[in-house]
């Protein structure tokens, strides 16, 4: 029976077409981000930027994103099931080589907030507000079309392991080599876009117009109206406080804190690569476990069970210094993300009215990491600059831990406040046939 249905799923051309488009458009992204912050600091291969330079470009990437965020969201919310928007992005991704070289890496050297402001309107309009975009159309689609979203999605997981092995192994020989294969991908995935149409969508798109599809952008009178719900700013200060704090560590500290490590640089940014691609594929895995943990364990604990990964992360980066030791550590990456996000959103469908679920994952936790990334990647990158990366993650970690903390005492409990779908533990679910 399985075996029929995967067999049905690959007959259909909606889900081929969104997978393949995911898999390249993560593997476009994948080959130059997954060393973008090594590429800003490095001497040797690449700009030699200090960490309050990287935290400035950081911080600007993410008031960018979150601008075009809602603007690409209004646009494809009109364009219902076209994929115009999509192929503007792929547009871009094409352009990632010339883009680096020849302009991004020459205005940050010569003049730098004029390249911080360029690159952050390319960065965020090719590849970080696009990212949502890509997810939310292909969900789109796989509610029309008949297609499991999760399936379609993992290909882009695929897409993105497989690039970063890659990539750690060109940007060893030379890092323009990344920006390169990274346009010839996005070429492929232009090429895609624009030559392959499935039938049944082009039949569907006479049919389907923005009045029958859900608005994954809520308007700014929704927005504001929630504003007002007190529990919402508890769970904005708490992500702030930990998932912003550790997206600094992870992507704009950790790359090159970790490559270091290594007698040779180019040693650390191989190593680095290869755990990359492995931590996304275990991430995948973990990504179906983790439901079965939380079944168990309940919303709200396995949520603080996250936040002790997430600190027992940050922490040990500051206190140990061998690279095993090290990449074992990163390898938490895998476990601490599922552990965090997933519950995350169960607890806002727990206990908010389950309608405004997407809109309150926005505002709570993509909106407010990155306000909190915004605020936060300067004053830390120039806490890197003066104590090094050691005490600065000691800092971040007991930051995380004093959120964690706050959450113990302020997150209602599973039974508490239910507004939205009920959640309901094994152990409840074994008292009750008792």
């Amino acid at each position: 029976m399985e075996f029929g249905n995967s067999f049905k799923t690959f007959k259909n051309q909606s889900y081929l077409q969104s997978s393949f488009t995911l898999l390249l458009f993560f593997a476009s992204w994948s080959i130059w981000w997954s060393f973008f912050q090594i590429w800003l600091t490095s001497e040797k291969n690449g700009l030699g930027l200090t960490g309050s330079e990287v935290g400035t470009i950081y911080s600007a990437n993410s008031l960018t994103t979150l601008i075009l965020m809602f603007l690409y969201g209004i646009i494809q919310d009109k364009l219902a099931i076209k994929r115009t928007l999509l192929i503007f992005c792929a547009s871009l991704s094409t352009l990632v080589g010339p883009f680096f070289i020849w302009i991004y890496a020459p205005l940050i050297q010569n003049n730098f907030m004029v390249g911080i402001f360029v690159g952050s309107i390319f960065l965020s309009a090719g590849f970080l507000a696009a990212a949502g975009i890509y997810e939310a159309v292909s969900e789109r689609f796989s509610r029309y079309f008949d297609f499991k979203y999760g399936q379609a999605r993992a290909w882009g997981s695929f897409g993105y392991a497989v690039s970063a092995l890659i990539a750690g192994f060109l940007f060893v020989k030379n890092p323009e080599y990344n920006f390169w294969v990274g346009s010839v991908i996005g070429l492929l995935l232009l090429l895609n876009l624009i030559f392959i149409k499935p039938k049944v969508e082009d039949k569907a798109k006479h049919e389907i117009t923005y009045d029958d599809t859900d608005a994954s952008i809520p308007s700014f009178k929704e927005m504001i109206a929630l504003l007002k719900l007190p529990h919402l700013w508890v769970i904005v200060i708490f992500i702030m406080f930990s998932w912003s704090f550790y997206t600094i560590y992870d992507q704009q500290m950790f790359p090159d804190f970790y490559t270091k490590l290594f007698e040779t640089s180019e040693a650390g940014q191989q190593m680095y690569g290869t755990l990359n691609s492995i931590q996304v594929f275990f991430e995948a895995l973990m990504m179906s476990i983790i439901p079965i943990v939380m079944y168990k364990l309940g919303v709200k604990n396995t949520l603080m069970l996250g936040i002790c990964f997430m600190v027992a992360r940050i922490g040990l980066s500051g206190l140990l210094e061998h690279p095993i030791s090290v990449s074992m550590i990163k390898m938490m990456h895998a476990i601490e993300v599922p552990l965090f996000m997933l519950p995350m959103f169960r607890y806002i469908t727990l206990h908010f009215n389950p309608k405004l679920s997407a809109t309150l994952y926005m505002i709570g936790f993509q909106i407010a990491a990155q306000i909190g990334q915004v605020i936060l990647s300067t004053p830390l990158g120039n806490l890197r600059d003066h104590i090094g990366y050691g005490d600065t993650f000691l800092i971040i970690s007991g930051i995380a831990l004093l959120a964690g903390i706050f959450a113990i005492f302020t997150f209602k409990k599973d039974d508490e406040d239910v507004n939205g779908d009920p959640f309901i533990r094994q152990k409840d679910i074994k008292e009750k046939g008792a």
